[in-house]
């Protein structure tokens, strides 16, 4: 599915009368165009399937440890910054760090593929919750490993700037897959 930046530049314009202002005044005009290319690009993950994120980033190389392991050896990436748009307002989620956990299951994944892949499911309308479904359901397919886990942290603007107003409020959310559902040793060492 591809963004229909013509409708979204006819929808801000019409947002923009719905305010009552006018889209044609001087600090207006240009608006509805930079909204679109905005939106092209913070919204470019909704192009895009879990599985085909997955192949884009299908990059994986093979761990010569693989007999040697142990069902406590773990990767993890932490405080990977991302940002999304809550799709319950609009509104930004922000300050987001993403960490990512996997037990390799004779593969290993590039350090950066896993930033790209938090960042582009992020580019998405989303939930908090849905951005840590979505990282482990594409890290599970690439890996060949149910044993991943995403924990985020973040900020959303639909809770600090309007609403309730509590501007120090963050929220944490935890997906755990595989021996991170059952395994308190590995649930801790997420932590640390």
């Amino acid at each position: 599915m591809a963004i229909d930046t013509e409708a979204i530049k006819k929808h801000i314009r019409g947002i923009l009368e719905a305010l009552g202002d006018d889209p044609d005044r001087e600090g207006l005009k240009e608006t509805p165009d930079r909204v679109a290319k905005m939106y092209e690009e913070v919204f470019e993950g909704m192009n895009y399937s879990n599985q085909e994120i997955a192949q884009m980033f299908d990059k994986t190389f093979t761990d010569r440890m693989e007999f040697e392991q142990s069902s406590q050896d773990m990767v993890m990436v932490k405080d990977i910054e991302i940002f999304s748009y809550c799709e319950h307002h609009i509104a930004l989620m922000y300050d987001m760090k993403v960490s990512v956990a996997y037990i390799p299951k004779g593969k290993v994944i590039g350090l950066s593929k896993i930033a790209r892949i938090a960042d582009m499911v992020g580019k998405r309308l989303q939930l908090q919750e849905r951005i840590g479904s979505d990282i482990a359901e594409i890290l599970q397919e690439i890996l060949g490993s149910e044993d991943v886990a995403v924990v985020i942290e973040g900020t959303h603007s639909c809770m600090t700037a309007r609403g309730i107003k509590k501007g120090t409020a963050t929220t944490k959310t935890y997906t755990l897959r595989g021996a991170f559902c059952e395994d308190k040793f590995l649930q801790m060492r997420l932590e640390s």
